[in-house]
């Protein structure tokens, strides 16, 4: 059974940064694609970004030029760099694994436990 672990959330001020992690417990080619998605309180989860196991990337347009995605395939880890955060950017934030690329959440197969990110002065 894969598992997917989310660190790194918290409370930030407006315009401030945070780095979410995502560590998945072995290698598999089931997750050829890791993606993070979002859950702001009453509303649809999200597709914020996701990346290939080749480096192909994909923002939604309310992230592109403040987050970042990386990925190290030797640690099994994802990483979400967010700057310039806003109070929309609140959300549960979750990371998943699947084997096609997008930011559909029905592409995902596995999914970690979320970490929250609260954006506010």
């Amino acid at each position: 059974q894969l598992q997917f672990v989310e660190s790194g959330g918290g409370l930030v001020q407006p315009g401030g940064s945070l780095r979410l992690s995502c560590s998945v417990s072995r290698f598999s080619s089931e997750y050829y694609v890791l993606g993070w998605f979002r859950q702001a309180a009453g509303k649809e989860r999200e597709g914020v970004s996701c990346i290939s196991s080749t480096g192909g990337i994909l923002y939604a347009d309310s992230v592109k030029g403040r987050f970042t995605i990386s990925r190290d395939n030797a640690k099994n880890t994802v990483y979400l760099q967010m700057n310039s955060l806003k109070p929309d950017d609140t959300a549960v934030y979750y990371c998943a694994g699947g084997s096609h690329f997008g930011l559909l959440k029905s592409l995902y197969n596995y999914w970690g436990q979320g970490t929250q990110v609260t954006v506010s002065s």
